[in-house]
C-alpha cells in the first residue's frame, strides 16, 4: 500500500469519526431538548394535580370567579383570566399583523438594499428590549396618552397591553415574514411584471399569496410570544381579576395572576396547586400555538421546494 493511499485511508476515518462525533452531539442536544419540555410538562402536571382533588375541573375551567382568599369559600374560575388573555393577545395581533407584513414586504421588495441592512437588524433589536421597561413606558407614556384620548380616567387596560405586545410581537412577525418573502421564486415577480403589473400588485397578489403559509406561522409564532408575555401586561394593564367588559377596562391575564400570586401564596395549599394549574392551562395553550405554527412552516418549506 502506497503512503498516498494510506494518508487518503487516513483521512476518511478521520473525517468518518468526526460526522459521528457530531451527530452524537447534535443527537444529545436533540433529546436534552425534549426531555426538557417533558420535565416541565411533566413538573406542572403533576404539582396541579393536587388541586383537582378539592377543584372540580369543571368548575375550574368554565368558573367565572377567582377568589382564592374568601373566607366563606374558594373560589377557583379561570374564564375571566382566558378572556383577558385572549383580549390582550388578539388586540396586540390587529396591531402587530398589519404592520409587520408592511415592514416585511418593505424590507423585501421596496427598500435599497442600504436601508434593508440598516432597518431589518433594528426591527430585530426589539426582541432584545427587556419587557419590564416596555411596561415602564405603557404606564408612563403609552397609558397617559390612552387615558387621554379616550377621556377615561387611566390608561391602564386591554389597549394598553395589546399596544405594547404588539411592539414585542413585532420583531418576530417582521424577520419570518421577510423571510418568507424573500424565499418565493423570482420567476413569480418576473412573470407578474412581465404582464404588466406594478410592483405593489406584484406583492400583494402574486408574493403573499405564494409566502402565505410562512406569513401565517410568523402570525402564530408572534400569537406564542405575545400570549406569554408576563412582566409588561402585568405592569400595563390594571390586573383586575373580574371579568373584562371591553377594551378599555382593566384587565387579568393568566401568566399576570401567576407572577402576582405565587411568590405569596402559602406553600402545599389548594391556592398554590390552583396556580400550577394556570400553568398547565397556558402550557398547553402556547404548545398548541407553536405546534400549528410549526406544521404551517415546515409544510411551507416543503412547497417552496
Amino acid at each position: 500500500m502506497s503512503s498516498q493511499s494510506f494518508c487518503k485511508k487516513k483521512r476518511m476515518l478521520s473525517s468518518a469519526i468526526e460526522d459521528r462525533i457530531i451527530h452524537g452531539v447534535f443527537l444529545v442536544c436533540g433529546l436534552v431538548t425534549v426531555i426538557v419540555l417533558f420535565g416541565i410538562f411533566g413538573l406542572l402536571f403533576f404539582t396541579s394535580f393536587p388541586a383537582f382533588e378539592e377543584i372540580h375541573v369543571t368548575e375550574f375551567l368554565t368558573g367565572f370567579d377567582w377568589n382564592p382568599t374568601s373566607y366563606v369559600k374558594e373560589v377557583y374560575g379561570i374564564v375571566p383570566m382566558l378572556v383577558s388573555t385572549f383580549m390582550v393577545t388578539l388586540g396586540s395581533l390587529l396591531i402587530a399583523i398589519p404592520i409587520g407584513i408592511g415592514t416585511a414586504a418593505y424590507l423585501s421588495d421596496v427598500a435599497s438594499p442600504r436601508v434593508r441592512e440598516i432597518l431589518k437588524p433594528v426591527v430585530e433589536m426589539l426582541a432584545a428590549v427587556p419587557s419590564v421597561v416596555i411596561g415602564f413606558l405603557g404606564i408612563v407614556l403609552v397609558g397617559p396618552a390612552i387615558a387621554k384620548f379616550f377621556n377615561i380616567s387611566n390608561g391602564l387596560n386591554a389597549v394598553n397591553g395589546s399596544i405594547l405586545l404588539a411592539v414585542m410581537a413585532l420583531p418576530t412577525i417582521v424577520s419570518i415574514s421577510e423571510d418568507a418573502l424573500s424565499s418565493v421564486p423570482a420567476s413569480y415577480e418576473q412573470a407578474s411584471l412581465a404582464l404588466g403589473a406594478t410592483r405593489w400588485q406584484t406583492v400583494i397578489r402574486v408574493k403573499l399569496p405564494a409566502a402565505l403559509s410562512g406569513v401565517i406561522a410568523a402570525c402564530m409564532l408572534g400569537m406564542g410570544r405575545a400570549i406569554g408575555e408576563t412582566m409588561t401586561v402585568l405592569m400595563a394593564t390594571g390586573c383586575a381579576p373580574a371579568m373584562p367588559k371591553s377594551f378599555l377596562g382593566p384587565v387579568r391575564t393568566l401568566t399576570s395572576s401567576i407572577a402576582i400570586e405565587l411568590g405569596e401564596v402559602a406553600y402545599n395549599t389548594t391556592h398554590y396547586y390552583a396556580l400550577f394549574a394556570l400553568g398547565l392551562v397556558l402550557f398547553v395553550i402556547t404548545f398548541i400555538i407553536n405546534m400549528i405554527s410549526d406544521i404551517i412552516l415546515h409544510r411551507y418549506e416543503k412547497v417552496s421546494r
